[in-house]
């Protein structure tokens, strides 16, 4: 057996484990309290970049374990087995299979404002890392470009954070998030040490909410960066509108998200009312070369068009096509993909 083949045995053993004893942590200490759940997605997804196409069937579970009033347990890991085009002329596909964690948590909820979190957490920065990156949420199959920057790469933390709502009132809601994380280089942890946090306020009349992100890296060269985010969803309408501007220490760049639900015409669930296009347009500026921050080499424009179906039962179709503009080369990108969201109880309630 190879060294890499024994490193993925090894992984997959460890995370079994660790999700393992999770679960019998939870069956012990909550059996008689709220009921822990598997909720997540699974789904196949294809990716057509430049004429060569790529299948990820991938399944994304989902743990939340009440353990008391005042203590819960969160994890969610990827399961994902790749499909990709051999390269250099040659035919066939390449195999590659991935399972790890997104995140492992605690949560202490000490009052109604105050949140304490330990363990691997996503990174606070911005709102797609935390809000739009479960596949059964987003409406793209492949995240934003400036996507990496303020979350310091890796796109969770290992170290312990504050959140909660500041003030809360008919008329404004204003919340935290302030983490530090400390450098990992554990296979399932990864992190790099750093700090940073996001506030953010929300007027429920207007249904609008904008925020600020700030993140420090602390470790080799010390980096700042800054994101602001504006989300509005108007009353009485299926329209949602959604952005993030981040700046890092090379590059900058935006991106702005409209959906449509076209439930008017019928109710959700007729046949044009499962119907729900989407517009994205993004924008990224380099500065300085940097091979490390994820972003594309050039300043890079990118229009993405999706057309998403809702079927019965939690099933959803996804379609989009992309058109990728740099200096570095045009390129098309077309994505399909169909979505299943589950939601499993661990145990019958009491």
């Amino acid at each position: 057996m190879s060294s890499y083949a024994k490193h993925q045995m090894h992984t997959r053993r460890g995370l079994i484990i660790l999700l393992a004893s999770i679960g019998w942590a939870s069956i012990h200490l909550a059996r008689a309290q709220n009921l822990p759940f598997i909720s997540g997605g699974g789904g196949l997804i294809t990716s057509t970049n430049g004429g060569n196409t790529t299948y990820l069937p991938i399944i994304a579970p989902s743990l939340v374990a009440p353990l008391g009033d005042h203590l819960l347990v969160e994890s969610r890991a990827s399961i994902v087995d790749s499909f990709f085009p051999r390269g250099n002329g040659q035919p066939g596909y390449k195999h590659d299979a991935f399972l790890g964690l997104s995140y492992l948590q605690a949560d202490v909820i000490a009052n109604r404002n105050l949140t304490l979190v330990a363990g691997e957490f996503l990174t606070p920065f911005g709102t797609y890392n935390e809000r739009l990156s479960p596949i059964w949420i987003s409406n793209f199959e492949d995240a934003p470009l400036i996507f990496s920057l303020g979350t310091m790469s890796t796109a969770s933390s290992v170290g312990g954070m504050l959140r909660g709502s500041a003030f809360s009132s008919d008329k404004v809601d204003l919340d935290y998030a302030a983490y530090f994380s400390v450098a990992s280089t554990n296979q399932q942890f990864n992190a790099e040490r750093s700090t940073g946090g996001r506030a953010s306020v929300y007027l429920p009349n207007a249904r609008l909410e904008a925020g600020l992100s700030v993140g420090r890296l602390l470790q080799g060269t010390r980096e700042n960066y800054i994101g602001a985010h504006l989300w509005w969803e108007p009353a009485q309408s299926n329209l949602r509108l959604r952005s993030e501007y981040a700046r890092g220490p090379h590059a900058q760049g935006y991106w702005v998200e409209a959906d449509y639900r076209c439930l008017r015409f019928h109710g959700e669930n007729s046949m044009i009312g499962r119907f729900e296009p989407v517009l994205r347009v993004q924008q990224t500026f380099r500065s300085q070369p940097d091979s490390e921050d994820g972003l594309p080499a050039a300043d890079t424009q990118k229009v993405d068009f999706a057309l998403d179906y809702h079927l019965p039962h939690e099933v959803r179709i996804n379609t989009s096509y992309s058109r990728q503009l740099s200096s570095t080369g045009n390129r098309n990108i077309w994505q399909t993909g169909i979505v299943y969201r589950f939601l499993i109880p661990t145990w019958r309630g009491r």
